[in-house]
C-alpha cells in the first residue's frame, strides 16, 4: 500500500489518499492521471488493469485501488 500511496502523492501530493474515497466522483484525479497510474501500477506491481475495470469504483480510492491490484494479483 506504501509504494501505491507513493504513486498518488507524486501526481497530487496535497491529497490526503488515506482518507478520501471520491478521488473520481470530486474530479480530483482526471483522464490523464488515470493513464499515469494505470502506467505506474504495471511498471511497479506487474499487474495489467484491463479496460473493463477502469470503472470509477476502482480509483475513487486508494484503497479500492489497492484492492483491485491485489484482485489482479491473485488471477
Amino acid at each position: 500500500m506504501d509504494e501505491l500511496l507513493e504513486i498518488l502523492q507524486d501526481l497530487h501530493p496535497e491529497v490526503d489518499y488515506e482518507t478520501c474515497d471520491t478521488l473520481i466522483d470530486d474530479k480530483i484525479l482526471d483522464s490523464f492521471d488515470i493513464v499515469t497510474i494505470i502506467s505506474e501500477i504495471s511498471e511497479n506491481f506487474d499487474v495489467v488493469i484491463p479496460a473493463e475495470e477502469i470503472v470509477p469504483e476502482n480509483f475513487n480510492s486508494a484503497q479500492a485501488l489497492y484492492e483491485l491490484i491485489e484482485r489482479l494479483g491473485d488471477e
